[in-house]
């Protein structure tokens, strides 16, 4: 009976399960990540962000779950129509604070976790940020931004008479720092420190002056001053970077300057017994790229030690392991990894390798975790899902908690990513980069190549997973994403290799990169693509300037005049500084050498631009010159403006998709199609 059973299935056949279909633009919408997990103070639970997208209003929203330790039994503990964001736990682990927003103004909430209830301490007219919990519970310390005074230019202006409908008034602009991409026009104004006390009441401003003072803030464990960084002095926006540990006296306010070094030095964090603080920070010797370097300050002796000096990678977030050690995360290779090192230094010990998960767009690093103890709870990342809550301790094996967007992925069919090597057609250095497969990939047929590039251009690109990536791998494509030279995560002088000299080698990085995918076989040569944002526009651009082997591009935010670019975008205090050898009218030629402007004459590709009308990073005016002189070429070229988007598109995911199939739909249309192959 068996034998006839199984030669009766053989004969029939058994219906062969459908496989997931692949991701959708339409399932973007759904998903959900976390971010800023907070251990309690005795390690058992977790307050961290849950993060979604509003389909009705198309914005990003988050809630407050808790999470605990042992079960991962989750509940909520903010609902609704708001952000609530920067929770932290009060030293005894009864209440929790946090900065809650409902689109129009955004205040201090505290929760009492054994009765449930919820008060709103502040009445700010400003945003709060950067909330820390005095050692006695009693205080909560804050940044916000406070307006400056100004007095107008011309005071003898008539009025008009009632009931008219004059012009609005003029605007008169005389501060450096005037506007900032995604804020737009900036109000005059300085961030200061407050404290409140912790059961409401009035905020009191403790530091003043025209100057900024910035979180994260660290409490002295007498709660008689905080740690904070800062540079107050005149002219500070002229040296862009500087910055320097201060301790501020709650009392009056008194400042005492405890790092001198010319360069960044901020991220403090405290010992348990209070005695020594860890920072990050590095010696500014003006290149395009530097470690930050994790130190520790003895505030007794006043002594300073540099711990990972010799470790050529960027430290992040430290954070005190009781007095024993210091917990951080560092990017290693494309992949973001949680590091250990003693208070007295030695080797850095990997504990994680997976942190990450919240750029939500690009595979971009990202990430957070927090440390109480010999624990750590931290943002989860794979290349499978965005992320979710984890935990780790030293010596242990790291543990997920959440599975945020489970149901839904679990549902669909991702591309699959592989790492891989090449060498450099330039100087036979090594590159790092991922090919993404079409789900479904049939290893017996061809399929159109996509250049994906990073922007920055000092950033990586990893293993983590991207929505953009994916989408453009279920319209059949395979995607190779790589990290160039230029690219942190792989040391000082890899990055470096680009400082006064971008672009440059990182074209023959990529190109590289193109001809060890196409030697593998299933690439339809005729069907080469390319796109990039930000930096990646910039080589993009650059790409189109020099070969014409790509069917078409696709620029997103670029530059693509260096001299214009320096003097209209928001940060302009930092690239001629940094990016270039001094001030564009002392180095045209330079300036004029590295932009894609002056290759256009080159460009046989069909090319789009994209880019917000409310990007100030970028500004507009660099992607319509560069539209307006193809149109002048008469190369193919279409412009796209985002209207309300800022540099970050993604923020909205209407945008981001929005933009993921502009972009595809423009190499549909210039895809090279075999007529023979045409009946």
């Amino acid at each position: 009976m068996r034998l006839l059973l199984a030669a009766v299935l053989l004969c029939v056949g058994v219906p062969a399960v459908a496989a997931p279909p692949p991701l959708s633009p339409q399932d973007v919408f759904a998903l959900e990540w976390a971010e800023r997990p907070q251990l309690s103070p005795d390690g058992r639970r977790i307050v961290y962000q849950r993060t979604f997208f509003d389909p009705l209003k198309d914005v990003r929203r988050s809630n407050l779950w808790l999470v605990d330790v042992a079960s991962g039994a989750q509940r909520p503990l903010t609902t609704g129509a708001t952000n609530d964001r920067g929770a932290v736990w009060s030293p005894d682990g009864r209440r929790i604070a946090w900065v809650a927003s409902d689109g129009t103004s955004a205040q201090i909430f505290v929760r009492w976790l054994d009765g449930g209830e919820t008060a709103r301490i502040t009445r700010m007219p400003q945003s709060p940020g950067n909330l820390a919990w005095s050692p006695d519970g009693k205080r909560i310390a804050f940044t916000a931004r406070v307006p400056a005074e100004t007095k107008p230019l011309a005071t003898d202006l008539p009025k008009p008479p009632k009931g008219a409908e004059w012009a609005p008034p003029m605007k008169v602009i005389e501060r450096f720092t005037w506007r900032f991409d995604g804020a737009g026009e900036i109000e005059p104004g300085y961030s200061h420190l407050f404290v409140v006390s912790a059961d409401g009441g009035a905020p009191r401003q403790v530091t003043q002056g025209e100057h900024d003072f910035d979180g994260p803030l660290a409490w002295t464990r007498d709660g008689k001053a905080l740690i904070l960084a800062a540079n107050p002095v005149d002219g500070a926006e002229l040296d862009p970077l500087e910055s320097d540990l201060y301790r501020v006296a709650l009392a009056d306010g008194a400042l005492t300057r405890l790092t001198t070094r010319d360069g960044p030095d901020n991220s403090p964090s405290l010992s348990a017994n209070g005695r020594y603080v860890a920072y990050v920070g590095f010696e500014d010797r003006r290149l395009g790229y530097q470690n930050a370097v994790l130190s520790v300050l003895d505030l007794q002796t006043g002594e300073t030690r540099a711990l990972t000096g010799g470790f050529d990678r960027t430290i992040d977030n430290p954070q005190w392991d009781g007095d024993r050690g210091i917990w951080f995360h560092f990017d290693d290779r494309g992949v973001t990894r949680i590091g250990w090192i003693a208070a007295r230094g030695g080797a850095v010990q990997v504990v994680a390798s997976d942190l990450g998960g919240t750029a939500m767009g690009r595979p971009y690093d990202g990430g957070s975790l927090h440390a109480v103890g010999g624990r750590v709870a931290y943002t989860h990342n794979s290349n499978e899902r965005p992320a979710d809550v984890a935990v780790v301790e030293r010596g242990g094996t790291p543990r997920v908690l959440t599975a945020l967007s489970e149901d839904l992925l679990a549902a669909r069919t991702l591309g699959k990513v592989e790492e891989i090597t090449w060498k450099s057609s330039f100087d036979q250095r090594e590159v790092q980069g991922w090919l993404v497969y079409p789900p479904g990939f049939d290893a017996q047929q061809k399929y159109p190549l996509l250049l994906e590039i990073h922007g920055g251009p000092f950033a990586n690109y990893g293993p983590r997973f991207a929505p953009e990536i994916q989408l453009y791998a279920a319209r059949g494509y395979l995607v190779l994403f790589a990290n160039p030279r230029g690219s942190t995560s792989y040391g000082e002088e890899f990055a470096n290799l680009i400082h006064h000299n971008y672009p440059g080698q990182d074209y023959d990085d990529l190109i590289s990169g193109v001809d060890a995918v196409i030697a593998r076989g299933n690439v339809d040569e005729k069907n080469l693509f390319v796109t990039g944002g930000s930096g990646g526009g910039v080589l993009t651009a650059w790409i189109v300037g020099h070969t014409d082997r790509f069917r078409a591009a696709v620029v997103a935010k670029p530059v693509i005049n260096w001299y214009s670019f320096a003097l209209t975008a928001d940060a302009y205090g930092f690239f001629s500084q940094y990016w270039f050898p001094g001030k564009p009218w002392d180095h045209v030629e330079h300036y004029m050498k590295r932009s894609p402007i002056s290759y256009v004459k080159n460009v046989r590709t069909p090319t789009m631009l994209i880019t917000g009308e409310a990007d100030l990073r970028t500004p507009m005016p660099e992607s319509e010159q560069y539209y307006q002189a193809l149109q002048l070429l008469g190369v193919p070229t279409a412009l796209v403006r985002i209207p309300g988007a800022s540099h970050a598109i993604n923020q909205r995911p209407s945008q981001m998709v929005g933009q993921v199939l502009h972009t595809a739909a423009w190499f549909e249309r210039h895809r090279h199609r075999d007529r023979a192959a045409v009946k």
